[in-house]
């Protein structure tokens, strides 16, 4: 039996593009994607187009949720919204628990999702080792629930839980820059890294991966 888990960060965010959006926004730790934003996540969805990919899941934030509708558009499937592949809740980095967009606003916007799911829970604030555990636990849970080949799409830490808890320790160096690609294959019951934040189908990259 083998298995192919997708992992994908979203593309770039409109305040890594406009600090000052910051300001006046009425989500303010929900940016949306910038304008080369949408554009990095219709390449990463034409670069998945042909893969043998059955599911979708998203971490919740308006970024991710576009980011993975392209490629549910492009795969012509689902989304699932899970809450276990979010953001690392660090108060460092917000003074809250960040509000998000409903359920039911998401799925006017993106017809895609399917609300009968029901992911997992993350709790503010937590710490980076807890976000790294709680992404891990999800990716592991989802694979096990969902023995096809899956795709997950998150954020800058949740993309390094992600992969850490399927394939390798805390050691393990992941390149988790915007919209980049991670490949993690199950053979056998062995975990393996193919693709390590692969970022050869963007025709923009970032430099300097940043995550807040």
């Amino acid at each position: 039996m083998s298995q192919t888990v997708w992992i994908a960060r979203h593309g770039n965010r409109i305040d890594f593009v406009n600090p000052d959006w910051f300001l006046t926004a009425e989500n303010r730790y929900d940016p949306h994607l910038s304008e080369d934003g949408h554009v990095q996540a219709k390449q990463l969805a034409k670069r998945l187009k042909g893969e043998a990919i059955s599911h979708i899941f998203a971490s919740p934030f308006l970024r991710t949720v576009q980011t993975a509708n392209y490629a549910a558009e492009a795969l012509d499937l689902p989304l699932k919204l899970e809450w276990g592949l979010c953001e690392w809740l660090n108060p460092e980095w917000m003074t809250e628990m960040p509000e998000t967009l409903s359920v039911e606003a998401l799925c006017q916007r993106f017809p895609r999702i399917d609300a009968s799911y029901k992911g997992g829970i993350a709790n503010y604030p937590e710490t980076g080792e807890a976000c790294l555990k709680r992404a891990g636990e999800t990716a592991k849970r989802l694979a096990a629930e969902f023995p096809e080949d899956i795709l997950l799409v998150g954020h800058g830490a949740s993309v390094l839980g992600t992969a850490i808890g399927l394939a390798g320790g805390v050691e393990t160096e992941i390149n988790a820059s915007l919209c980049c690609l991670v490949k993690v294959v199950q053979n056998e019951g062995e975990w393996s890294i193919a693709l390590n934040g692969d970022t050869s189908h963007l025709t923009d990259t970032e430099t300097l991966v940043r995550f807040n």
